[in-house]
């Protein structure tokens, strides 16, 4: 007998240990299959469900607008308001609703023009508030209150999105200068001068210095915060800072040059030494070469008639000795 009971002592401790440890798995087994079945069996509620069914009021779907507008259908798919994969396009919300607004009230008034929003009825302010909830980032944040948001110009001044004639930025015209033209007459006749950006050429277009969105610098210039920081971004070998600074340079290189183009070379507003002496009068050079007192002298803007053939640094130069006079 007590060989029997020795021997059932070992196996009698194995099986309690396997029933405290079903015990457990079936206590953790309980406890976690609610939340492990939850999100399968969790259902929207019925006022949600019931919502999502229910179409929106005065949408009437962008098929049937299509059925009326085919001939703006192609503009418009190929286009990429049409492309529905980017989730902020107005074919993956409200089609073409998304732009004119519900359009069940201009079905029912049988194309009444009235009922629906028009860009060529509807205000300028109104116009741009419809395309800036979607295009508000990057370069048309500064838009709103800009130079041309406040001559109460629109999107649709420049661009248009059913009849684009331009390879990209739906643009009313084929290009960007003949879009800008229209307006900036004067400084798009420039370019045609003999020195002038080299946007005739195609390397530039008016887009590549302005922003015609808005700008937090002058004249709507995409880069830095004044003149001589948009041009030396292009230009950095004028950039400085130098020893010696030319006092022209520092207010703005717009001193001496034309941006858009002159008849004088390195697009100068004046040839030099012409240009030079609109500071420098008196000094101790003679003022001007027509003096006849100076003709018989060796003077630099009679032989060469140029300041900068002596003064080639008059951007600035770091010269701690002949700097001063921009020599070197």
């Amino acid at each position: 007998m007590g060989r029997f009971t020795r021997t059932l002592g070992p196996m009698v401790t194995i099986a309690g240990a396997l029933a405290i440890w079903l015990v457990v798995m079936v206590t953790v087994g309980a406890t976690a299959s609610p939340r492990q079945s939850a999100p399968a069996s969790a259902k929207p509620a019925p006022a949600q469900a019931a919502q999502a069914a229910a179409p929106a009021s005065g949408y009437v779907g962008e098929e049937t607008c299509l059925t009326c507008h085919e001939d703006q259908k192609q503009s418009y798919q190929e286009s990429p308001h049409g492309r529905a994969k980017d989730p902020r396009s107005p074919a993956a919300n409200r089609g073409c609703e998304s732009c004119h607004g519900p359009g069940q009230a201009h079905v029912d008034g049988g194309g009444d023009k009235t009922k629906i929003k028009n860009p060529k009825s509807m205000a300028p302010r109104d116009v741009s508030a419809t395309c800036t909830t979607c295009h508000n980032r990057s370069s048309h944040d500064n838009w709103a209150g800009g130079k041309h948001d406040s001559r109460n110009l629109t999107c649709t001044t420049c661009h248009s999105v059913h009849a684009a004639k331009s390879e990209k930025a739906h643009l009313k015209t084929e290009t960007v200068q003949e879009t800008c033209v229209q307006c900036h007459r004067k400084e798009v006749n420039k370019v045609h001068k003999s020195s002038h950006m080299p946007v005739r050429e195609g390397k530039l277009e008016c887009t590549t210095c302005h922003n015609p969105h808005g700008s937090q610098n002058v004249k709507m210039l995409r880069e830095g915060n004044s003149i001589v920081e948009a041009c030396t971004s292009c230009h950095t070998e004028k950039r400085g800072p130098f020893l010696w600074e030319h006092a022209a340079v520092r207010e703005g290189c717009t001193t001496c040059h034309d941006p858009h183009g002159t008849n004088n070379e390195r697009m100068l507003v004046a040839k030099v030494p012409m240009l030079c002496q609109r500071c420098h009068v008196h000094s101790r050079h003679p003022a001007t070469i027509y003096d006849a007192t100076t003709l018989l002298q060796k003077n630099n803007r009679i032989v060469g008639r140029g300041c900068v053939n002596c003064h080639s640094q008059i951007h600035g130069s770091n010269h701690p000795t002949s700097g001063k006079v921009f020599v070197r």
